[in-house]
């Protein structure tokens, strides 16, 4: 059999381009279904990060072949984000306390071009501005020590809360890897809580007690330090972890609390230790 000719070759790429921009009209076509059913451009924000951090696990674990990982995920994140527009326009407000570049990079790798970039200088601004928002997200970068507890922003019932941490999917060399928080306003019916945020304000401090929280399945990502020996905490731990249980672990180690509020929770990080390469 004759080895195919280069305008063959290249025929063949046409007829799979033509498919897939066929296949992603008719994925336009249900969306439009979609909003009718569920009403979204009425109801607010059309984010479903739990599903969003499924269909991107899913991508990793099949993905093969020559293609890079980084190229699959891009595509996707855009085709995600962007469909959610379609649905219910929203903005993503990224603080750029950190720098820009990596905030914007971000922003663009996990929601495209399409979904309008809104910069704030700190936290509490996007916090502030997602508030005030009918669907947006705020992003935002997170380190060991705070500059200041901009939690406290997100204790009331009805203030913005963690929805996500980006990206989904982890992996050494990420070209969006900056570990970043997603807020909305309260997603009661799409909440994922296999990782879950609190908010814990301490009256004192032992040094011994950040190991017995590692223990206990509770990690401080991110604290600020008051005077005299008070702390503000953002801790994560497993679905599991309460109000009630993270308080409890408190008092079993003699740390008084002024007060624990449960601010988010998000789909557990996914690690991909390499890029899945044709064998």
């Amino acid at each position: 059999m004759a080895e195919p000719s280069l305008a063959d070759l290249r025929r063949e790429i046409d007829r799979l381009d033509a498919a897939i921009h066929d296949l992603l009209i008719e994925r336009g076509a249900i969306i439009d279904r979609l909003i009718a059913v569920k009403k979204t451009q009425d109801s607010g924000s059309a984010f479903r990060p739990g599903r969003e951090a499924a269909m991107m696990k899913v991508l990793a674990e099949r993905h093969h072949g020559l293609l890079p990982f980084d190229t699959i995920e891009s595509i996707w994140r855009i085709i995600i984000s962007t469909f959610t527009y379609v649905q219910a326009p929203y903005a993503v407000h990224a603080s750029v306390e950190a720098g820009d570049d990596k905030m914007r990079d971000s922003a663009r790798f996990h929601f495209g071009f399409t979904v309008p970039y809104v910069t704030h200088q700190d936290v509490s601004s996007v916090i502030k501005a997602v508030q005030n928002a009918a669907g947006d997200l705020g992003i935002f970068s997170f380190s060991k020590k705070a500059a200041s507890p901009w939690w406290l922003g997100l204790d009331a019932p009805d203030a913005p809360k963690i929805i996500a941490r980006l990206p989904f999917v982890e992996r050494p060399d990420h070209p969006a890897g900056t570990p970043v928080f997603v807020i909305s306003k309260p997603l009661a019916d799409a909440a994922v809580r296999e990782t879950v945020i609190f908010h814990c304000e301490t009256e004192g401090w032992n040094d011994a007690v950040g190991q017995a929280l590692s223990q206990q399945g509770l990690l401080i990502k991110t604290e600020f330090h008051h005077d005299h020996g008070r702390r503000s905490l953002l801790l994560s731990g497993s679905g599991s972890h309460s109000v009630s249980s993270v308080s409890d672990f408190f008092n079993t180690h003699t740390i008084k609390l002024s007060s624990v509020h449960e601010i988010g929770s998000h789909a557990a990080r996914f690690q991909l230790l390499s890029q899945n390469k044709a064998g």
